[in-house]
């Protein structure tokens, strides 16, 4: 293994793997041995591509990851200083991961941090267990208005917030057929509508980054009160879908409370935070943030022209220094702080069956994990 590189393999080649991988690529602190597609022809194009060695079996790609020094092979994988970095869906992977983190190999995983807070919880105590990091790639936070928006908040620079709101349009989602070598709008794959194999819809895989910038810059809410639905033609063919549509409420303290409304509408996709205060509303999107007065008028504006493959590139190097140099450099958006985001989730899901509001701290204390402590 090249001296101070991280052996890297990426499990599902879908677009946001393609980012991952290509983010990578750019960072000296990476080395990419392997990459795994369920779709054989992917692996092997994208294989060539970056020079490395190409699976269409994920267990195939874990056997290589072998934690013994195997000089006789070039393409075999090493637990010490490795990683994998997860794209592929959990349920067509779960196994693999657990194993690789038996082989101490350090994860990376594409939001959500899983299909829901039990299997989170699970991969958070296995990966404590092994001494080995276990990050969920939050994107957002490396985004230039969102770190401006955290900025501003830390700085005093609203007062006395009282109302969160946030609004997720997923809209028509380009989705790469690589078969056809195509992209099409409006498309997901069929297993993401399956609840038990996605874990969740819209807010589970849609709104996990919104989700996540509400409980990084605020408290863990104290109740949550949620309605989901879909569209599908009646009640029974609906319980068996993932949802399409939601409202969350989520009150936070007595004077601090919050709504999401999330859609897989038809349209651009659009994703809006907006933080009220005493005399200031903060609204804040992936290139934009803006401070308006308490009628709306807008007094300062800031454009940003940073891109997804930026974020992606500067959560990659974080997540590298954080297993390289561990003392000086903290992981950002570790798997135990984003039990914090899967109880807030969890709470909604169970919400939307109980028709009561739910509590997070209670997710939280029932699998012995404080909300203080995350």
């Amino acid at each position: 293994m090249s001296e101070g590189k991280l052996k890297t393999a990426v499990l599902g080649l879908n677009d946001q793997g393609r980012l991952l991988l290509e983010a990578a690529s750019k960072i000296d602190y990476f080395e990419i041995a392997a990459v795994a597609d369920k779709d054989s022809t992917l692996a092997e194009r994208v294989a060539a591509e970056y020079k490395c060695a190409a699976y269409d079996d994920y267990r195939q790609l874990i056997t290589a990851m072998d934690s013994r020094p195997r000089s006789e092979s070039r393409t075999s994988l090493r637990g010490d200083n490795g990683c994998l970095l997860v794209a592929a869906g959990m349920y067509s992977c779960e196994k693999q991961v657990r194993a690789a983190m038996k082989k101490k190999f350090n994860i990376l995983k594409l939001a959500p941090a899983a299909r829901n807070f039990e299997e989170a919880a699970e991969f958070v105590r296995l990966a404590e267990d092994e001494n080995i990091k276990f990050a969920v790639a939050n994107p957002s936070r490396f985004a230039q208005s969102f770190l401006a928006f955290r900025q501003f908040l830390q700085q005093g620079r609203i007062e006395q917030v009282f109302l969160i709101t946030a609004f997720c349009n997923v809209g028509d989602q380009p989705h790469r057929d690589p078969k056809h070598n195509s992209v099409r709008l409006g498309t997901q794959p069929a297993w993401q509508t399956d609840p038990k194999l996605a874990g969740g819809g819209v807010l589970l895989r849609n709104c996990y980054e919104i989700i996540d910038q509400i409980i990084w810059n605020f408290p863990t809410p104290e109740q949550v009160y949620s309605l989901n639905t879909n569209q599908a033609a009646d009640r029974q063919q609906r319980l068996y879908l993932t949802e399409d549509t939601a409202v969350v409420t989520m009150k936070f303290s007595d004077t601090l409370i919050g709504n999401l409304i999330a859609s897989k509408a038809f349209g651009p996709g659009q994703k809006l935070l907006k933080v009220y205060g005493k005399d200031k509303i903060l609204t804040v999107s992936n290139k934009q943030l803006t401070v308006s007065d308490g009628l709306g008028q807008r007094s300062e504006e800031w454009e940003y022209d940073d891109d997804e493959l930026g974020w992606y590139t500067a959560l990659l190097e974080n997540f590298s220094l954080s297993i390289l140099s561990p003392d000086e450099n903290k992981l950002c958006s570790s798997g135990r702080e984003n039990l914090k985001n899967m109880a807030v989730i969890e709470s909604a899901y169970l919400s939307a069956r109980t028709a009561m509001p739910e509590e997070p701290g209670r997710i939280l204390q029932m699998a012995q994990i404080e909300p203080t402590s995350i």
